[in-house]
């Protein structure tokens, strides 16, 4: 059997697959059609002190290759997801990251108390969502607010921190690096880019928050790039993201140096993503000889 475990701020995943925040909600909806124990782990969805209705419809729009979203962080509230959410999802052998977001410091600070003492691997900070007019991406736009953050978030959890950034940056490797100096155990990248779409015939915007973000196989190039410049700027794991559709995307990250990946827009095209790019995984293993996923981590050959 090939090993395909690996391992991120001390804690063991089965395979480097995890469903990503936002597109498996909080996993027990997918249960019927994955089974959640053999995912590397799961993200839920995007977790705020209060409810949030998100932003008003439409607020998907399909794209060449991909696909423009503004939910805008839609959630019940993060007492809500403790009480009701997580004890049916505690129930399976998958770790969990809470994905965590706020309008102020002290409202991330207090979503992340809040998770202390509960059965979660990982906090992923989320500094990096464009469809939110407060909070969320303004902290993850500069090296300073990042590590201030990062810094202020890391004193009040007692959880694994992974700061997710944003690709709608001047220099992804310094976001990364601050991120790092202020107390990340683990970078994730890249978040949506922002873009737009509109309607020829109407002449307005499809989307009702005018801009979204945009995801999806037509971003991989992008994100690729970005993954491999920042695990070049930071000693601490890179988890990748970022239009990955199959088992070769898969391993085109792991080569730029990510020990895992988040899937995304992969599941809301086919709910079984996560088991099928994982088997697609395991069977170019099984046809190059690799018996130990660590021979493809950051594994990239450049003359």
């Amino acid at each position: 059997m090939n090993n395909l475990n690996v391992e991120i701020c001390g804690i063991k995943l089965k395979n480097p697959i995890i469903a990503a925040s936002g597109t498996f909600g909080f996993g027990i909806e997918y249960k019927d059609y994955v089974d959640l124990n053999k995912i590397g782990a799961i993200a839920v969805k995007g977790l705020t002190l209060k409810p949030r209705t998100g932003n008003p419809p439409p607020r998907i729009a399909e794209t060449p290759s991909g696909i423009l979203n503004s939910v805008g962080l839609q959630n019940p509230g993060v007492d809500y997801f403790i009480q009701n959410e997580l004890p049916k999802l505690s129930e399976y052998d998958v770790p969990i990251i809470a994905n965590i977001n706020g309008s102020t410091i002290d409202e991330y600070c207090q979503v992340a108390q809040k998770l202390n003492d509960q059965p979660i691997s990982f906090i992923e900070l989320n500094i990096s969502c464009p469809n939110v007019k407060e909070g969320g991406a303004a902290f993850g736009a500069h090296p300073e607010s990042i590590y201030k953050i990062t810094k202020d978030v890391k004193s009040c959890t007692k959880k694994p921190l992974i700061v997710k950034l944003t690709p709608n940056t001047a220099d992804i490797g310094e976001n990364a690096a601050a991120a790092e100096e202020g107390g990340a155990d683990s970078i994730s990248l890249i978040n949506t880019f922002l873009g737009m779409a509109i309607n020829p015939k109407s002449r307005r915007p499809i989307l009702a928050n005018i801009t979204g973000g945009l995801s999806g196989p037509a971003i991989k190039p992008l994100a690729l790039r970005m993954v491999w410049e920042t695990n070049r700027a930071v000693s601490i794991p890179v988890i990748g993201m970022g239009g990955i559709m199959n088992g070769e995307d898969v391993v085109e990250f792991l080569l730029a140096g990510a020990t895992a990946v988040m899937l995304g827009t992969a599941n809301l095209v086919t709910p079984n993503a996560c088991i099928r790019i994982l088997d697609e995984l395991n069977r170019y293993m099984i046809n190059n000889s690799i018996k130990d996923i660590s021979e493809l981590i950051n594994g990239i050959i450049i003359d």
